[in-house]
């Protein structure tokens, strides 16, 4: 059952390997409690038993966000289920989800995000693809699993664009900019050729034995990049994507122009950002009100 579930998942769904294997767990999990509670057939699930679930897993100190995947994992599968007529109604339907905080992301300013990539100056190929990396996360705002799958047949560098496939598989065209290119530039004719191996293939971010750069390189890159800039801990490559985010909306870029950008499926995702900064608030206050 739970291989057909996750079937449906990757090839109807189309949902990314992560959240597959994220909610085969919390499936998993939700069985293991069926069966603790003396079910022995997929019918005794229902409404009652789900939030009596999850409940369990409040109190055992699950997080508000980890509580919402994991009924949003069973409402999924309750549909799935009755579907394929393996449950005789909907069970899930009802089952609501808590609401995860939304914590504000840490950011740099665009001082800081500019420092951290010019500490890579260099001219070895490790050097220069470390800028690059620096260079297209927060001059794209792109996802680090985005960075490391794009070919060079993603770029379009006479309009200065890249193809990105997000989540979903779904394809958008993001901009960067000349300080991207000036690092493209260097990358391709100076340190991707030092490494290139047959195994390379389209890659255009590789490792130094010429494989398809990982996303665990790519992490550490910016972290040690950052870590002087971010209380000695350093930043994550979504952190730099937070960084990018927020510079666009207090440059005065269009909430729905950014949403885009990123590739969030849902505004609200790229609302947060608005509260990451009150001088844009303030300004804007300042500019419009007449009583300011």
């Amino acid at each position: 059952m739970l291989a057909d579930f996750e079937r449906f998942l990757r090839l109807e769904r189309n949902r990314s390997p992560h959240t597959v294997q994220a909610y085969l767990g919390d499936i998993t999990l939700l069985l293991h409690h069926l069966r603790c509670t003396g079910e022995t057939d997929l019918a005794g699930l229902d409404l009652r038993m789900l939030r009596g679930w999850l409940a369990s897993l409040h109190q055992a100190g699950a997080s508000r966000t980890t509580l919402a995947r994991r009924a949003a994992a069973a409402r999924t599968f309750s549909t799935w289920a009755f579907q394929n007529r393996l449950l005789p109604a909907d069970v899930a339907e009802l089952l609501a989800s808590p609401r995860p905080h939304r914590s504000i992301p840490a950011v740099l300013s665009a001082g800081e995000a500019g420092q951290a990539i010019d500490s890579l100056d260099g001219d070895e190929p490790e050097q220069l693809r470390d800028r690059l990396i620096l260079e297209l996360l927060y001059g794209t705002g792109i996802r680090v699993a985005e960075l490391v799958s794009l070919d060079l047949a993603d770029l379009d560098r006479s309009r200065r664009v890249l193809r990105v496939i997000g989540k979903g598989d779904k394809q958008r065209t993001v901009p960067y900019g000349i300080p991207a290119e000036h690092a493209l530039h260097r990358w391709l004719t100076a340190g991707r050729p030092a490494w290139v191996t047959p195994a390379s293939g389209q890659a255009l971010l590789l490792g130094r034995r010429g494989g398809r750069l990982d996303q665990r390189t790519a992490r550490r890159v910016v972290n040690e990049a950052t870590a002087d800039l971010a209380g000695g801990s350093g930043l994550s490559p979504h952190g730099l994507r937070h960084s990018a985010a927020t510079h666009l909306l207090d440059g005065g870029a269009d909430l729905r122009a950014v949403q885009e950008l990123l590739g969030h499926a849902s505004l609200a995702t790229t609302q947060i950002y608005t509260h990451v900064s009150m001088d844009r608030l303030r300004a804007s206050f300042s500019q419009a009100h007449p009583r300011a």
